[in-house]
């Protein structure tokens, strides 16, 4: 019996056939997009200008908002629901009666606003446990620029009866300088909970 010779697999096409598999599950593949916080970075101090001296900020401009591992929400060392933390933080901000617990006003020249009574220096300091969810971390964020943002829509429908948003960059400024409460987020830590 004489052996037969095995024929060779034509490999040539093979390396074509990878590549077309490559592009096609390039093309047709969905890459989910990375989100995340949107946040304006405060600008680059010029070296140039004279920056004020560091600040001792009072006590009573903080609002203080910790989230525990069990993901209760404390404000001022008190328990609230989510759904009230807007509320809170919209009062602490505007401060209408001048209370001796809330922010110091100042009186502040404004353009478009004038001479009018403004924060000193009021700060809402957020700080999570270390396992706060996701979730619950969000939603806190989401309630407490929706209060700031839901006053400076406010002023700016009262002022010109236009949106925030529709406002060019000198109202925007204006109204920016109006409601300055930076929102200050520490460390996370260990803050509460079993």
């Amino acid at each position: 019996m004489a052996k037969r010779e095995l024929q060779e697999i034509n490999a040539g096409s093979m390396a074509d056939i990878a590549f077309l598999l490559l592009i096609f599950f390039l093309v047709t593949t969905t890459m989910d997009s990375d989100t995340g916080l949107m946040r304006k970075l405060p600008p680059i101090p010029d070296p140039t200008v004279e920056q004020e001296e560091d600040q001792q900020i009072n006590q009573r401009n903080i609002l203080e908002v910790l989230v525990s591992r069990d993901d209760f929400i404390m404000v001022e060392n008190e328990i609230v629901p989510l759904r009230e933390l807007r509320t809170i933080t919209r009062y602490f901000i505007e401060n209408p009666n001048e209370d001796a617990d809330l922010p110091e006003m100042i009186d502040k020249n404004i353009p478009f606003f004038g001479m009018i009574r403004v924060h000193k220096n009021a700060v809402i300091s957020l700080q999570n446990d270390l396992s706060t969810t996701y979730g619950v971390y969000l939603a806190v964020q989401n309630e407490l620029l929706a209060a700031r943002d839901e006053l400076k829509n406010e002023l700016a429908l009262n002022t010109w009866g236009i949106a925030y948003d529709d406002l060019n960059e000198e109202q925007m400024a204006a109204v920016d300088d109006y409601y300055k409460v930076p929102i200050s987020e520490a460390e996370p830590k260990k803050i509460g909970g079993n």
